[in-house]
Parts: structure tokens; C-alpha cells; sequence
């Protein structure tokens, strides 16, 4: 098959799983007038209509989702005996596609990303972050970086190696004259700083010690959804916060912040990279995969 009509054949399939053409256009690296063109072509050479396109929407007709479970399986044996070729290289070449939350991605940017590009040059990166966990095999992605309790079952997760921990933090000059909470029924005498969760939800912080857990839903008159914004509250004094521990590690070694209820808030397992089980793992997977185990075997994750 020609190089034309097999990128024909990954749009049809990047259509029909992003519902969008601007996002498969953006899946595979080509503009959405190109994208467009060659699902035209495609359709004119099959002689079906394969979408059903309004100004608001794209799905696939009955022809298009047969024609897609057909194709798609085909298309993924023709990437894997490409790969299965690649690893013969002495390097890995591609676009490995990542899905994060912005904190994982804060994280593993300089030690791991940074690191990647630089020994694989012919390797490109494309990170996608947000708050939701999504199905990364039917968005397109190849792998993903999570908490480890957030690491769908069926997925191979590779842990990065160091554990995390939220915590009660708050300023000197909110603490002063209020008193430092020495157990989490205290912190109904102060205002605490709120997270909305990506599905809308205001979350509850967790606290346990000597195998007792506790969730407490906490008052205050400030919420906010992201974690930079809430490290700038809690500085400015508005009031404590339930945050990461690596968010803040400068601001408590600078004393800019206190931590509060240590025994209340226990490490737990930290974040993840995974993928799904398959016959065998891209080229440029599995050099991020020994990227971040070389690492912990070192004690740097």
C-alpha cells in the first residue's frame, strides 16, 4: 500500500477515535485541511460515506465503525512490525504520545523528559495534561504517568520510585495568634483553602495515624482548582492548605510556610508510569521505561 493511502487509513481510524478532526489532525501531526482531504479521497475511493459531519460534531456512520473495526487491528500489527524493525537500530526513532496530570508532569519533566530528548535525538515527545484519568489506549496515547492508586488494573505500571505526601501547611503570619491544630477536629477553627476536583467535586482531606482514618470536609471561604494557585493563598495568608509536599519543599525550607498534623499525614506510593500489556512494547517506550528503572536502581527517582 502507498504511504498516501495508509495515512488515509490512520485518519479514518484518529477520526473515529477523537470524534474530532482538529484533534486527530493534531494526533497525527498534519493540518486539519490535509486531515479532511484525505478522508475525502478515502470515501471517494471507497465509494461510502464514512462520518457524518455537522458544524459541532463528527461520528462515524454504520459503514465507518465497521470499516474502523476492521482497519484499526490491521493498523496497529503494521506499527508493531515497524517497531519490531526500529529496535534493531541503536536508537529508537518516533513520537512518543504521554497523558499526565500537570503535577506528574511538574515532576518528571527535568529528571526524566529533559533526559529522554537528550540521549534520543530522533525521538519526539507529545505530553497531554489534565486533571481527568481517561482511557489511554482509546485517546491514542502510549503510556501515561499517574499516583500509583490511580493506575487503571489492567495497565503495567512502572512506580518512579519515590513516594509522595500531602500536607497541612499554612503561613507564620496566618498562624500567628490562632494557634497550631495538633488534630484534624481542630481545623474547624480555621479557614482552610478548598479544592475543587476536576469533576466538580470539593475535596475532602484525608488524614490517618495508628490505623485510624479520617475525612474531613473543611470550611473556608476560598476554593480553587489548581495547586499553583492555592500555594499562592496559603502565602498570602488567606488561610491553610491541603497540598503536595513538592509543591511547597522550598517554601518550608525557606520557613515561608509551616507544616501542620505530621502524624496525621503518612507518605503514601507516588507516581507511576503505565502502559497497556501488549505483544511487545515500542522501541521508544521501552527506552523510557529503562530511563526511569536505571534511575531508581541509582535512588533518584
Amino acid at each position: 500500500m502507498s504511504r498516501g493511502r495508509l495515512i488515509e487509513l490512520e485518519a479514518a481510524v484518529a477520526v473515529a477515535r477523537r470524534r474530532s478532526f482538529r484533534a486527530a489532525a493534531a494526533e497525527l501531526g498534519m493540518s486539519s485541511t490535509a486531515l479532511s482531504q484525505a478522508i475525502a479521497e478515502l470515501e471517494a475511493r471507497l465509494g461510502v460515506r464514512l462520518f457524518n459531519r455537522t458544524t459541532r460534531s463528527v461520528a462515524p456512520t454504520p459503514a465507518g465503525e465497521q470499516f474502523v473495526a476492521e482497519v484499526a487491528p490491521a493498523l496497529t500489527a503494521i506499527r508493531d512490525a515497524a517497531d519490531a524493525v526500529n529496535r534493531h537500530r541503536s536508537t529508537p526513532v518516533g513520537v512518543l504520545r504521554l497523558n499526565t496530570s500537570l503535577g506528574a508532569a511538574q515532576r518528571i519533566m527535568r529528571p526524566i523528559i529533559f533526559e529522554y530528548l537528550k540521549r534520543y535525538p530522533e525521538m519526539a515527545i507529545d505530553i497531554v495534561t489534565e486533571g481527568r484519568l481517561i482511557d489511554i489506549v482509546r485517546e491514542g496515547f502510549d503510556a501515561g504517568f499517574r499516583l500509583a492508586e490511580q493506575v487503571p488494573a489492567d495497565m503495567i505500571s512502572v512506580p518512579l520510585g519515590r513516594d509522595e505526601r500531602l500536607i497541612v501547611v499554612g503561613s507564620p503570619g496566618y498562624l500567628a495568634g490562632r494557634g497550631h491544630p495538633v488534630s484534624p477536629a481542630d481545623l474547624a477553627a480555621h479557614d482552610c483553602i478548598r479544592m475543587r476536583l476536576p469533576a466538580g467535586t470539593v475535596y475532602r482531606w484525608e488524614f490517618e495515624k495508628d490505623g485510624e482514618q479520617l475525612l474531613v470536609d473543611v470550611s473556608g471561604r476560598l476554593t480553587l482548582d489548581d495547586s499553583g494557585l492555592i500555594r499562592e493563598a496559603v502565602l498570602a495568608g488567606c488561610g491553610l492548605a491541603y497540598v503536595s509536599e513538592w509543591d511547597v519543599a522550598n517554601d518550608l525550607r525557606e520557613r515561608r510556610l509551616v507544616q501542620l498534623l505530621a502524624d496525621w499525614t503518612p507518605p503514601y506510593p507516588g507516581i507511576c508510569l503505565y502502559y497497556p500489556g501488549r505483544r511487545h512494547v515500542p522501541a521508544g517506550l521501552r527506552a523510557l521505561i529503562d530511563l526511569i528503572q536505571a534511575r531508581r536502581r541509582k535512588g533518584r527517582g
